[in-house]
């Protein structure tokens, strides 16, 4: 009888100590993780992290070298790929090009043994379009297709089989910025309305946050940190996940203080700044070296003369560079003794007070709420 794991009415995946080798390569080290049933999850991380042979361990296109890989708690090692209950989205979508959309979208059940009949099959078929937003497009040729329309045929025939779990292999990297987007949330609305897990595997931290209920953030085939996007935006265990999701700023010193949630840091050029201790994150002592984290929308920037801060660390420079990006505008702003930091400024408070241009003498500020002191690692 194989292994059973004893989460099974609550997960749909679930990896115990499980390793993966490529010859003298470790693509994943001693990974342990559960995804929930229902879930949209991500794997994201750099090229050559292990998200995607993690996500293969899963399809079964990879057996692990060591440890368990559960789904619907049922162990799966030694399972074949189409024997599994899961089916995969590719990055270049593997469509027919000879088929058109219906035969496309249809192709995973006429494979079956036994196979359905051919009135079910359509039935499936139509019912699955529908669902993709697809309905009347099924004499089409897949070349006929948008890019985000060929995504939808992709997703559909993945779709049609009613499979546990949907793997996503980079889907969205050949879409440009606008298609991207749009089908962002199509795929979130899509998982709601079929209510089965998605897991993602991504290197665009937007992606992941825009789309995901928990992330998991990979480096060198280890689990850094495994969150909700909130929790891994404000919450961030260490420099690498603080650096990695979203943009941050960074400030180097020695903690000089430590209270029950917050820490005291002193730069090298004598600037002192105080910020919480993320929860998880290794414990900082007195005297260690730390940085000071601070998100570049969470600064107010003003003109030096106009510097009536209620914000604790105040900081002058002088802006280097503007960028205007509709809804906001990105600052780089060279300080004194602390470096180069950005600065990003809502539109609708450049409307109230005032832009700036590179040359301009300003002082930016945050308060210790905005600030997190994290192991300089």
């Amino acid at each position: 009888m194989p292994n059973q794991s004893s989460d099974s009415q609550e997960l749909d995946i679930e990896f115990r100590n499980v390793t993966k080798r490529f010859e003298n390569v470790v693509a994943v080290d001693d990974m342990s993780l559960n995804v929930e049933r229902g879930a949209f999850f991500s794997f994201l991380g750099p090229s050559g992290c292990g998200k995607t042979t993690s996500l293969r361990l899963i399809a079964g296109f990879e057996q692990p070298s060591e440890g368990d890989v559960f789904i619907s708690g049922k162990s799966v090692v030694g399972i074949p790929s189409h024997k599994r209950p899961v089916n995969m989205v590719f990055q270049q979508y593997a469509l027919f090009p000879h088929m058109d959309v219906t035969e496309n979208i249809g192709y995973g059940l006429r494979q079956r043994n036994p196979q359905p009949g051919k009135q079910e099959i359509i039935k499936r078929v139509d019912e699955t379009l529908e669902m993709v937003r697809l309905s009347g497009y099924g004499k089409r040729r897949v070349w006929e297709l948008s890019g985000g329309q060929q995504q939808r045929v992709a997703l559909a025939r993945a779709l049609i089989n009613h499979p546990t779990c949907l793997l996503l292999d980079e889907p969205l990297a050949a879409l440009d910025r606008k298609l991207r987007r749009e089908m962002q949330i199509e795929l979130q609305t899509l998982q709601r309305d079929v209510g089965i897990t998605f897991i993602l595997v991504t290197h665009d931290q937007e992606e992941a946050l825009s789309m995901s209920d928990r992330i998991c953030i990979m480096r060198e085939g280890q689990i850094i940190q495994t969150g909700s996007p909130r929790e891994l935006y404000d919450e961030p265990v260490d420099r690498y996940v603080a650096d990695f999701v979203g943009r941050t700023n960074f400030f180097d010193g020695d903690v000089i203080d430590i209270t029950a949630s917050t820490a005291t840091v002193k730069s090298m050029s004598g600037q002192v700044f105080v910020g919480s201790q993320p929860k998880g994150a290794t414990a900082l002592a007195k005297g260690s070296k730390a940085c000071v984290a601070v998100r570049p929308e969470m600064i107010a920037i003003k003109a030096v003369d106009d510097a009536s801060h209620s914000n604790s660390i105040s900081i002058n420079g002088q802006v280097m560079n503007r960028i205007f990006l509709g809804e906001h505008s990105e600052y780089l702003v060279a300080t004194e003794g602390c470096g180069d930091v950005m600065v990003l400024s809502p539109r609708s408070t450049e409307s109230m007070n005032r832009s700036f241009v590179p040359g301009d003498h300003v002082s930016i500020s945050w308060g210790p709420e905005a600030a997190l002191v994290i192991g300089n690692t």
